[in-house]
């Protein structure tokens, strides 16, 4: 990954950033195909060179745009092409290819929802002061 560091990337704060690291997931981050390619032929050959490699039936490819339809974007591993995805959860996140988070949203509400039902009986019961339901909510 120290090889990428002089590679393209997007400005994030005025900082370039080009992948996003946790544990063994990783995320290239490019302006274009060109870029992303790039980035990943480096990936792989460094990969390789550690004895490691990539599999393309787990590496998948998205374009955020906010054009109605994303355009198609054709990536390569050792000429297999990679599945292009509209969207996908990473580190708990829905990401959606359009950049809007309107899924992650409804999905959190959901979630809050689901919660406060398991919780109810203890939260609305009379018999428990205010105090303790307060901090049972908390």
């Amino acid at each position: 990954m120290q090889n990428l560091e002089n590679c393209p990337g997007i400005k994030v704060g005025g900082y370039k950033v080009n992948n996003i690291r946790y544990a063994d997931d990783t995320v290239l981050i490019a302006e274009n195909k060109d870029d992303l390619q790039k980035l990943l032929n480096i990936v792989e050959e460094e990969s390789r060179k550690k004895g490691l490699e990539l599999k393309s039936k787990k590496t998948e490819v998205m374009v955020i745009s906010r054009k109605q339809e994303p355009p198609k974007c054709d990536i390569f591993i050792n000429d297999a092409k990679l599945k292009q995805q509209d969207k996908f959860k990473y580190l708990g996140t829905i990401i959606t290819s359009d950049g809007r988070n309107n899924n992650e949203i409804a999905a959190r509400i959901a979630q809050a929802k689901t919660n406060f039902q398991k919780m109810r009986a203890a939260l609305t019961n009379k018999h428990i002061s205010i105090q303790t339901r307060k901090r049972v909510l908390k």
